[in-house]
């Protein structure tokens, strides 16, 4: 393929970062920096309801939290924002206002809003009705200066030519075609405030920007064919088109959904809970792209050499909160520890829990973390009472031999001095238990480590017993046999 790849990522600043949208980011730079190509964002901020002050700013910091970089932004070049390109986009709007491809609408919205009523009870699809239908050139001027007279704010509209059929092949989807007559009539490209609609405003960025493909969501099939009708009224030619296929939540089988509230969508939630930004850029990549075969943790650099825009699913892509589970569970059990520990440093520090163990409690828990959030609650033994047991815990401390093995290992522990109670030295200590006992196996270590610890599972014991400390521990297994 053309080194002269030049794809963007248009981000609206109406909020954090989705995670549907960090993956048409993340697409658009993977087929970039494939190919040697030019990753771009711009700013799409002409739906001034929407806008949500710091948006933007949110928008790159998580971007950039996740890995990405970029060749061109509003941060390097000169009107990167929509709202700063008004008059770029009024010079063409004037064009086809010249040679009659659009028209100024003075249908006000109260009788846009009737018409659609009209429709709505008619049972008939939405679509405008050419308000200067029927009227002699004598009427609609006369028309036009009552509206002007009353103070009506014109909008801008594109003629559609209903006969035509407007087609492309899609990267992901193949052959697409709509009728003209299917969009609904003609459409707005400019509104009442000047400010020029979504696809108007997105086919002369793209095509002055020398946008080579455009790679996004398939909400967005339907605005295609009227980004085609700007590209043929402007002469220009269009862009390859690319639409991925939706995510879906993977326990529900439905759209994801903001609504559901379950389910972490946004990556600003990740990073606030200390989540590795290499796993949920790794993660993210495989919602509707993989590479082959059953490998599923790459790198950064393995993910931009392999990816190939031909494998792009065509199936709904799923949402799998278990898998980035999973998936950020090894690259934190991979990591270095110090890497780990200042992932994990700022959770135990805002719950008063850092002190002079706190390297060893993120070693003790780095092979089970799935996030660095996760280590405040694990640590509980080390700083609370034990929880109640359960009721298989219950039935193991009910055997007759678990108090035998719980004062025979309190004994050797309490010989222990003070300054010698490390893991190395405790480790021994099961082993002459059994000795001592005969008990084996779980009858053994079970009893020890829920006397101890308060539950059946958890960390290697004798690391655990070490953080515990000495007093703590024979306290905690006193206690237990006081049960």
């Amino acid at each position: 393929m053309s080194n002269n790849i030049r794809v963007r990522y248009a981000p609206s600043p109406t909020g954090l970062l989705h995670i549907g949208n960090a993956r048409t980011a993340l697409f658009n730079y993977l087929f970039a920096r494939h190919y040697d190509g030019t990753f771009i964002i711009r700013i799409e901020d002409t739906d001034r309801k929407r806008h949500v002050e710091d948006g933007e700013r949110s928008q790159l910091e998580n971007l950039r939290w996740l890995g990405m970089d970029w060749d061109e932004s509003p941060e390097t070049h000169e009107k990167y924002r929509q709202s700063e390109r008004l008059d770029i986009y009024q010079k063409y709007i004037d064009e086809l206002l010249a040679n009659g491809a659009a028209y100024y609408s003075y249908a006000t919205e109260e009788e846009l809003a009737a018409e659609h009523e009209r429709q709505e009870a008619a049972k008939e699809a939405p679509h405008y009705v050419n308000e200067y239908r029927g009227m002699s050139d004598e009427e609609k001027t006369a028309y036009v200066a009552e509206r002007k007279a009353a103070g009506i704010v014109p909008t801008v509209r594109l003629k559609v030519h209903d006969e035509r059929l407007y087609k492309w092949h899609d990267i992901v989807k193949g052959d697409i075609e709509f009728e003209g007559g299917n969009i609904g009539g003609d459409w707005v490209i400019q509104k009442r405030d000047g400010y020029p609609t979504y696809n108007f405003a997105v086919v002369v960025d793209d095509h002055l920007m020398e946008i080579s493909h455009v790679i996004r969501g398939d909400d967005h099939i339907a605005n295609t064919p009227k980004q085609l009708m700007i590209y043929e009224a402007l002469g220009w030619e269009a862009p390859e088109f690319g639409h991925m296929t939706l995510i879906i939540n993977s326990e529900t089988g439905k759209k994801l959904s903001k609504r559901d509230t379950n389910t972490l969508q946004f990556i600003e939630d990740y990073k606030s809970k200390g989540y590795m930004p290499e796993a949920v850029f790794n993660f993210i990549a495989f919602l509707g792209w993989n590479p082959g075969g059953n490998d599923e943790i790459f790198s950064k650099d393995e993910l931009i050499k392999l990816f190939d825009e031909k494998r792009l699913s065509k199936a709904p892509a799923a949402f799998d909160q278990k898998k980035l589970d999973w998936m950020n569970n090894d690259y934190i059990k991979h990591a270095s520890l110090d890497k780990v520990v200042t992932l994990c440093r700022p959770f135990l520090e805002a719950a008063g829990r850092w002190d002079v163990r706190g390297e060893k409690f993120v070693a003790l828990y780095q092979p089970q973390l799935r996030s660095a959030e996760e280590i405040v609650g694990l640590t509980d033994m080390f700083f609370d009472e034990l929880p109640a047991w359960d009721e298989t815990e219950q039935e193991m401390m009910a055997l007759e031999s678990s108090p035998i093995a719980i004062k025979a290992f309190m004994e050797k522990l309490a010989a222990i001095p003070e300054a010698d109670f490390v893991a190395d030295n405790i480790f021994p200590l099961f082993k002459e238990t059994q000795k001592e006992t005969g008990i084996k196996g779980k009858n053994l270590w079970m009893p020890i480590r829920i006397a101890s610890t308060g539950s059946m599972h958890g960390p290697e014991l004798h690391n655990a017993i070490e953080l515990l400390g000495k007093e703590t521990t024979l306290k905690h297994m006193e206690a237990a046999l006081a049960k």
